[in-house]
């Protein structure tokens, strides 16, 4: 009736909150998760445990075909708290916000691999704690350089079918694995035409002295040395100046190496990136390797894949035990003891089936 008038926001749906911390414990949410979760949200879930923050840039470039759809499932994903979320403050515009496990994916997790969450060695607090890390610039950085792989690998050329990120190690996987020796940023295999390269990644933001950055090559040597094999060392810096200033060091330190082939290095800069390409990444030609032979190519620099051929000497890529989880015994702690996810997610759960045709 015209006496009782209807306003537009009452014929709106209601919009849910966001799951209690008390209920996204419970059992109960645990059920209902059950029927939501599909295969990629959990090796969303996965990938936030082992790499620890990702921003929803990153997420979208790893996993999902558009911002709007990466929106709507993050913001489902952090109502159920699946996973938390915060924004970093800029001077300048707006950071984008990123992404850390929630209490209830952390429960996913551990379920999915017959575990407790505290076997996990996760807690919230100490996953929101990267908000105020100093080093949250570098490990977001990591994350930038990689998803980039794995975007030019999903919406590249057609002719370059084939390429893509076969593994991606955190820092702390890789600390698991060789900190008593050298703690790289992280490790990875980029396969392509040219075959399958292995890597250390160093990611360079400028804060560290170029001597100290050099040394590290040391720390690389002993772990040749000690495995016997040659793993190529990749050194990601932020301006072709620094990276002009890090080959001068880097050289007086490969130089003095007892067995230089043992440490293959190459260096890129991050503003050798054109941007107007669909996809840049760190697979375009941008690596330039450490005394280089001459060579009849027209340019120095190599595409990602081509690195092998600046080593014919190193082995190709294997395939590593190390990817296999560790058995705990009763009572121990399995923290980082997961097996590393795949880079790749699985196929999108199609949300309605078609019916067949009569």
């Amino acid at each position: 009736m015209i006496t009782t008038t209807t306003r537009q926001h009452q014929l709106r749906q209601h919009l849910p909150g966001r799951t209690t911390a008390r209920r996204a414990s419970s059992v109960e949410h645990q059920a209902a998760l059950a029927a939501r979760l599909t295969a990629r949200d959990k090796w969303l879930l996965a990938l936030l445990f082992e790499h620890r923050v990702l921003t929803s840039a990153q997420i979208q470039d790893a996993a999902f075909p558009s911002s709007r759809s990466t929106r709507q499932r993050l913001r489902e994903l952090y109502l159920w708290r699946a996973v938390s979320r915060f924004q970093p403050f800029r001077q300048l515009g707006s950071a984008p916000m990123h992404y850390v496990l929630g209490p209830a994916g952390a429960a996913v997790l551990a379920a999915g691999h017959g575990l407790e969450v505290k076997d996990l060695g996760y807690r919230h607090d100490r996953a929101i704690a990267i908000a105020h890390n100093q080093r949250l610039a570098h490990t977001v950085g990591v994350g930038d350089f990689f998803t980039s792989l794995i975007a030019r690998s999903r919406r590249g050329d057609p002719v370059r079918r084939g390429e893509g990120v076969t593994a991606w190690w955190s820092e702390s996987r890789c600390a698991r694995h060789f900190g008593d020796l050298v703690i790289p940023d992280a490790y990875g295999r980029w396969r392509s035409a040219t075959g399958e390269l292995e890597f250390f990644l160093e990611y360079d933001t400028g804060s560290e002295s170029l001597p100290k950055v050099a040394r590290k090559l040391l720390a690389y040597a002993r772990l040749a040395d000690s495995t016997g094999i040659a793993t190529p060392v990749l050194f990601w810096l932020p301006t072709s100046r620094r990276e002009a200033g890090a080959r001068s060091a880097l050289a007086r330190i490969h130089g003095d190496l007892d067995q230089t082939g043992d440490v293959p290095v190459a260096t890129a800069a991050a503003d050798l990136l054109d941007s107007a390409t669909a996809c840049p990444s760190p697979a375009d030609e941008v690596w330039l390797p450490l005394n280089a032979k001459s060579s009849k190519r027209t340019s120095p620099r190599y595409e990602l894949g081509e690195l092998t051929r600046a080593w014919p000497t190193v082995a190709p890529a294997a395939a590593s035990d190390l990817d296999d989880t560790i058995a705990p015994t009763s009572g121990q702690a399995v923290a980082y003891r997961l097996p590393p996810p795949a880079p790749v997610p699985p196929d999108a759960t199609p949300t309605r089936t078609r019916r067949p045709e009569s």
